[in-house]
């Protein structure tokens, strides 16, 4: 056999094992037949190469091999006897993250599934007051200009209506109803603050001709105000609002009982307080005095009673709702609900699905976009009060505005300058002393020279962020 010939897949030839037949993995160190070199070739006349040690020496550490993959002998084939491990290893990792991959696709397809399954049921809740809209359009030439475009004023309506499942709340007079809450909600253009004012439902105000259901067209005339919702529905209550007002209503929405039972129930109930027990049989109400939280059912009889609390008045009870609702934008905020996906939905589940309004409000992106730009107002700063109002002088039972007061109301709202709201009693004892300074003036020049900023008009009212057990 020539010296220079080497088998180069392995080691040599074996008369017991075939050159391809030796397991991977053998030791180096291992002799080969012969007592050959430990790299597995002949060494032709049995001779030591140059520089290798004689026969019977210890090959020393240092001089063994450098092992590459890839090369060949017995060095190659250790090296890729550990490939196949590491092989295993990476397949298994990469099977891992395709599956992981997969899995994350799926979910966020079932996500989105549902979350566009969620949007299409809220959305399809919202009824849509077309009807409003093109009396409205009819009557376009004569109504207000707005004066501050990104300013919104929204016209809030709650129906007493005792049709379909508000039938136990009182006698269903052939399907007729009437506003038995109205409140003109001004949003600031800036987004820092929001006023709330009820206008009652007895007021004496001028209701222009409007157009019936059954298209008949009414008369002008002047008589209490809820009686514009009766006659011509939302369309003409507007038209009465904006008139008395001479603020462009953006916005109207209308919300009868049961959604405002189920959006209490969505926020697992509002904390009251009360001074005395009540029995109320027609608002279906019986509570403990003290401290206390109320669910949908009793919420809405607490805001629709009236013979049995205070005074029996309307005025009072305004007053108490304006508390109420206060209380509930506070628990909606402070809670989080407003930026909870998870809390929120159930209230907007609740409020769309006894909400109509406009077609500018008539989608959940919309009523989104409205609540959004409301979620960062303090809730010091979302304000209640009433249109200032005193009996009216032909029926002690009905209302009349006061003026100049009701006027410079509405003029802040219309040009979208602030107001101030406070207790009735801070406001009476502020107005007391202010009489007192100005009956004191002695008319001097410098007083009459000094120059001040206007003061911020101040009205009898609450705000959310008032504790309804610390009053």
């Amino acid at each position: 056999m020539d010296a220079d010939v080497t088998d180069s897949a392995g080691p040599p030839s074996d008369p017991d094992h075939s050159a391809g037949d030796k397991p991977q993995g053998r030791s180096q160190e291992e002799p080969g037949p012969e007592g050959g070199n430990p790299e597995g070739g002949p060494l032709g006349d049995g001779a030591p190469e140059d520089g290798a040690p004689a026969a019977g020496e210890e090959t020393p550490a240092a001089a063994e091999p450098e092992h590459k993959p890839g090369a060949g002998g017995g060095a190659g084939v250790q090296t890729w006897a550990d490939r196949p491990k590491d092989g295993v290893v990476a397949a298994r990792k990469r099977r891992w993250l395709r599956w992981t991959a997969l899995g994350a696709s799926f979910l966020v397809l079932i996500a989105a599934g549902v979350g566009w399954w969620m949007y299409q049921k809220l959305d399809g809740n919202i009824t849509t007051d077309t009807s409003a809209a093109a009396e409205l359009k009819a009557y376009e030439k004569e109504r207000p200009t707005p004066v501050v475009m990104d300013a919104q004023n929204i016209l809030l309506i709650g129906s007493d209506s005792r049709a379909g499942d508000n039938r136990k709340y009182g006698r269903d007079d052939g399907g007729s109803q009437r506003s038995d809450t109205t409140i003109l909600l001004h949003l600031a253009a800036d987004r820092k603050s929001a006023t709330a004012v009820s206008l009652p439902r007895d007021l004496m105000v001028e209701i222009p001709g409007c157009r019936t259901g059954d298209d008949k067209e009414t008369r002008k005339q002047f008589t209490q105000f809820n009686t514009a919702f009766e006659l011509g529905g939302t369309a003409c209550t507007i038209r009465t609002v904006e008139r008395m007002t001479g603020i462009r209503i953006d916005h109207h929405m209308v919300v009868d009982f049961n959604g405002f039972k189920d959006m209490v129930d969505a926020v697992d109930g509002v904390e009251i307080c009360l001074k005395e027990p009540i029995n109320d049989k027609d608002a279906h109400l019986e509570l403990p005095a003290g401290r206390q939280t109320l669910n949908g059912e009793e919420a809405l009889g607490y805001v629709r009673a009236r013979k049995t609390l205070g005074d029996g008045s309307d005025t009072e009870r305004m007053e108490r709702q304006q508390q109420f609702l206060g209380a509930l934008v506070n628990k909606m905020q402070s809670n989080g609900v407003l930026l909870n996906p998870t809390r929120l939905y159930p209230v907007l589940d609740a409020a769309t699905k006894s909400l109509t309004t406009d077609p500018g409000l008539d989608s959940l992106r919309d009523l989104y976009d409205l609540v959004r730009g409301m979620r960062n107002v303090p809730t010091e700063q979302v304000q209640f009060l009433t249109v200032p109002r005193q009996p009216y002088r032909n029926n002690a039972n009905r209302d009349e505005l006061v003026e100049p007061d009701a006027g410079d109301l509405f003029e802040q709202l219309r040009e979208d300058r602030p107001v101030a709201v406070v207790p009735a009693d801070e406001l009476k004892e502020a107005q007391d002393q202010e009489g007192k300074r100005e009956g004191k003036q002695d008319g001097k020049p410098d007083d009459a020279g000094s120059e001040s900023p206007t003061p911020t008009p101040t009205y009898s009212g609450s705000s959310a962020a008032d504790d309804l057990c610390k009053q």
